[in-house]
């Protein structure tokens, strides 16, 4: 059972997902003209772990979001494939 079909998000969650997204491309696209403008080292790596950050909370909010209704869903079903993707993509996570 493909989890997609179990659990619809809201287009709020999609939104909100989507405008992160938005932001840490464009955060890291800057990093990237820092680069190409050789500026300082130590500012271009500050930069990075703020995209990295970024990274982080978007992650956390796709998580959230998915053991809050994908998971329980799965859960209710019995469906034992989306709780072993779960644990797989929380390894390669961490």
């Amino acid at each position: 059972m493909e989890e997609n079909k179990m659990h619809k998000h809201s287009p709020e969650h999609t939104k909100a997902v989507l405008n992160r997204m938005s932001r840490a491309i464009g955060h890291l696209s800057s990093v990237k003209k820092m680069i190409e403008d050789e500026r300082d080292c130590s500012e271009v790596l500050i930069q990075l772990s703020a995209v990295r950050a970024q990274i982080t909370n978007l992650s956390k909010l796709i998580l959230k979001e998915h053991l809050d209704h994908c998971i329980i869903d799965a859960v209710k079903v019995n469906d034992e494939e989306s709780i072993a993707k779960l644990k797989e993509a929380i390894e390669r996570l961490l």
